[in-house]
């Protein structure tokens, strides 16, 4: 299976205070952390950030930055932008705030899509739209279409393509403090 990990970096950090995904974490940037967990598991690796956005401190040779078309339009359109850049058949989406993610529930992530065009986690009952994974000409397809009739909410493009659901018991016998779900939005969210 060929794989391509968008990594979404196009927000604007409000409730941070300041740039989150340059914010240290264990002596590097917090986006690092995302990045590297997709590594274990993606042929390639695309940023996507906000239009003036700096690019990030340097990544690795396997990360390409892509831009977002609109600024801060939301993560559809964020997705949409990497969709584009991607070259691989499958695509595993993350946020740039998501420093614990655990690559074996990626990698639960991408098998879902051996039956299905999309792939997400349930928590508490309740699909979570960060991380997923998704066929990529299926998503392009119906991700452009969205955006065009004013959609911004990645959860429209699991509802458009019918998710395939892995079980909170399932995912979470690998992740079993749900350290793939955490995100970052205000500094007392950072890892201690």
């Amino acid at each position: 299976m060929s794989v391509s990990a968008i990594v979404l970096a196009g927000g604007r950090s409000s409730r941070f205070g300041r740039d989150k995904l340059a914010a240290p974490l264990d002596g590097r940037p917090l986006i690092a952390h995302a990045v590297e967990a997709v590594d274990a598991v993606a042929d390639e690796i695309i940023v996507v950030l906000a239009p003036d956005a700096p690019e990030p401190s340097p990544l690795g040779a396997a990360v390409r930055v892509t831009r977002d078309p609109e600024p801060f339009g939301g993560p559809l359109v964020g997705l949409v932008a990497g969709l584009e850049a991607a070259t691989c058949e499958h695509v595993l989406v993350v946020a740039g705030d998501m420093p614990t993610l655990d690559p074996a529930v990626l990698r639960l992530l991408l098998e879902g899509l051996a039956t299905a065009q999309a792939a997400a986690l349930v928590e508490a009952g309740a699909i979570r739209p960060l991380p997923s994974a998704f066929v990529r000409a299926r998503a392009s397809h119906a991700g452009h279409r969205l955006v065009e009739s004013g959609e911004r909410r990645l959860r429209s493009l699991l509802d458009e393509l019918g998710v395939r659901s892995i079980p909170e018991e399932k995912w979470r016998s690998l992740d079993p403090d749900a350290a793939t779900l955490r995100d970052v939005d205000l500094p007392s969210d950072m890892p201690a």
